[in-house]
């Protein structure tokens, strides 16, 4: 109860503002807007944050209208794609229910109160080697308004695969889970949501979800959302158009067992985990129109309650680690700085470059034997209609050095649930993606991409850290051509299909789900509702 308090005292100046609009976050998986977003912006018909996900509702809908003002400039699958989100995202605009809008199972709108519900069900599945697998999932989402600054919005899946494709070690993108104790398959369910509070320039809530920090299209390597969502207080704030503050505190699932707290009930143990906290923020600056700058920093901490310090949005965490820790790593918390360039100055051109820093020290840094240099950086570019309409081209590369992610104390390494909350690759890593995607139809969607990757072995935290060679063996290796069709029928129900030509190498039983194989994978699927 002591913490709620703390986070209502932190807060509650913030409530007295002019309240309008709310905020309903818009999955990062649900990509289909997300891309078109992205091709307004790199048009320079919208202006957007790209480094931090998700977007709200809200924004996205400020960001559709926007463009709806200067359609002129669309070409015709664009204009009909606009006409498409609007449908959705349009119920933010319009002061009644009398539009072209979407179907929706249950939608309710009266002066004060806004409501939506629907269904989700979808399947993956794949075929290689004479032998089908999937991943199915079924539940329910929901969002509502109330009032002026009030928003609440809860989504449910319960997912079940015939051979689990997202343990946390496993080097793909696949969203993972708590998954049931099962020898063959997995079975886990995943509650995300919050409730959100929102004036003028800001938004602040409590809501359990995934987060992106940091620029890339396969992938980011400062937050990722391949973790399993978590209970977070989420501040946003941007009082002008040069600048704005995301901050996070997150209640993390550390799987340590605290043996202190440990105890027996009905002969059985009853195992408690030690707490784990993190706490990030991320200063973007526009100094022109289209670049954005941004830097930040974040701590994960454990062992101690939740620390008004770590809650406070814009501080330096490490230098609060050293007062209330000293500067020992074995009593002090694990602390990361990272920076992120995006821009989009050049017309259909996005440019980005994104760096996370574990650790660095310049006065080893050029020292062969005792560098410490602890970073992962990612590179990349995308080109949107130009020279040709409707055709997006993409390539990136991400280097992740050992020890990155990585924390001599197992209760404040970068994870939640044994998930690493950065980089799918993890650390001692590189990768290079391209592709080439072809959208000749409204949210029709033809991609052919070619992923390289590469990881070293895991690196050891003693008998020194110190030195550690780059990839100096390859532990594993894939490379793989992907095709995918993807046509979004509806808003939010897609159907797809794709044929992936991968060969792996290495340690493949720890890093591949045991149904990929090398040679040819036929993807087929569908979802209702996202």
């Amino acid at each position: 109860m002591h913490r709620l308090i703390i986070s209502v005292v932190l807060f509650i100046g913030i409530f007295s503002s002019q309240l309008h609009g709310q905020s309903v976050y818009h999955h990062v998986r649900n990509t289909s807007v997300y891309e078109f977003i992205d091709e307004l912006a790199s048009s320079g018909l919208v202006e957007v944050n790209s480094s931090v996900k998700p977007y709200s509702r809200n924004q996205v809908s400020n960001m559709l209208q926007a463009a709806s003002l200067q359609k002129d400039q669309l070409n015709r699958r664009q204009q009909a794609e606009l006409e498409f989100y609007l449908k959705d995202f349009g119920k933010e605009l319009h002061p009644d229910k009398n539009f072209d809008r979407r179907f929706d199972v249950i939608y309710y709108r009266d002066s004060l109160f806004t409501a939506t519900l629907n269904p989700l069900l979808g399947v993956n599945s794949f075929y290689s080697n004479s032998e089908i697998a999937y991943r199915r999932w079924v539940g329910a989402e929901a969002w509502s308004y109330m009032g002026k600054g009030f928003a609440l919005y809860a989504s449910l899946r319960d997912y079940a695969e015939s051979n689990r494709l997202a343990e946390a070690t496993y080097l793909n993108h696949y969203q993972g889970g708590g998954y049931k104790p099962k020898n063959e398959g997995g079975e886990f369910s995943e509650m995300r949501g919050g409730a959100t509070w929102s004036w003028g320039w800001g938004t602040v809530g409590v809501v359990k979800d995934h987060v992106e920090w940091g620029s890339g299209y396969n992938g980011t390597n400062i937050l990722y959302s391949r973790a399993p969502s978590f209970t977070m207080m989420k501040l946003n704030l941007k009082p002008a158009r040069w600048f704005e503050l995301n901050f996070i505190h997150g209640w993390l699932v550390s799987q340590v067992i605290d043996s202190s707290r440990t105890y027996t009930y009905a002969g059985a143990p009853r195992n408690l985990f030690h707490p784990k906290y993190i706490a990030a923020n991320f200063f973007t600056f526009t100094p022109v129109r289209k670049l954005n700058l941004s830097f930040g920093n974040s701590i994960i901490y454990s062992d101690l309650d939740v620390h008004p310090a770590y809650l406070t949005p814009v501080f330096f965490f490490k230098s609060i680690d050293h007062h209330l820790n000293g500067m020992s790593n074995y009593t002090g918390q694990n602390s990361q700085m990272f920076m992120d360039i995006s821009s989009r100055q050049v017309k259909n051109l996005h440019l980005y470059f994104s760096l996370f820093l574990d650790e660095i020290a310049i006065s080893r840094m050029f020292d062969e034997d005792r560098h410490s240099n602890y970073f992962s950086i990612k590179t990349g570019f995308r080109l949107s209609n130009f020279p040709l309409q409707n055709v997006i081209l993409t390539a990136e590369y991400s280097r992740t050095n050992p020890q990155v992610y990585e924390h001599i104390i197992e209760t404040t390494t970068f994870e939640s649930n044994r998930y690493n909350l950065g980089y799918y690759l993890r650390e001692n890593s590189q990768d290079f993606f391209a592709s080439v995607a072809v959208k000749p139809y409204r949210t029709f969607r033809a991609e052919i991409s070619f992923t390289w990757a590469q990881k070293g072995p895991d690196t050891s935290l003693e008998p020194s850290r110190l030195g550690i060679p780059f990839m100096e063996t390859v532990d594993w290796e894939a490379k793989i051509v992907s095709s995918k069709f993807d046509f979004e029928v509806l808003n939010d129900s897609h159907l797809y299909l794709g044929f992936d030509f991968a060969s792996y190498s290495g340690n493949i039983h720890d890093y591949t789900p045991s149904f990929f194989t090398n040679g040819l994978t036929f993807t087929f699927g569908g979802c209702y509702g996202f």
